[in-house]
């Protein structure tokens, strides 16, 4: 069964509290339970968010060295502002998803550019919560 890895940055833990009009009213529990009823007998998933850029990093070089098939990753503004971030996914040779909730591109102008996206297989964004459902299927079907 194939690993992957689900990374959240800052201000993840604050789904469904955190501007609903954008984010919407799902928590990040409740998009676990989700994620696992789908793929349950079909990948093993690892969830982890963090508000500290270092531990996400750590993260990332823990799902190279334990061969995992893939990482979803939704860095949040770390996405916006992260070389260091960008460096890992490159460095761990572990195909990649990043996903936003929103879509980036109608929002603030700061948001147009990733620093983490060309270290990715594809990126997706403006799904909601159906963003990371897509990127895990996407990494089973590589």
């Amino acid at each position: 069964m194939k690993k992957i890895a689900i990374l959240n940055g800052p201000n993840l833990d604050r789904l469904g509290l955190r501007e609903p009009e954008i984010y919407g009213k799902e928590t990040l529990g409740d998009l676990e339970q989700a994620l696992r009823r789908e793929f349950a007998g079909k990948a093993e998933l690892l969830f982890f968010q963090s508000n500290h850029e270092g531990e996400l990093i750590d993260q990332i070089a823990q799902a190279a060295d334990s061969k995992f098939a893939g990482i979803v990753i939704n860095a949040a503004a770390f996405t916006h502002t992260s070389v260091a971030l960008r460096d890992a996914l490159l460095g761990a040779h572990v195909p990649a998803v990043e996903v936003h909730i929103s879509n980036i591109y109608r929002r603030e102008p700061f948001r147009h550019h990733s620093f983490t996206a060309p270290a990715c297989e594809a990126v997706i964004c403006g799904l909601g919560l159906e963003g990371y459902h897509a990127a895990v299927r996407f990494l089973l079907q590589r």
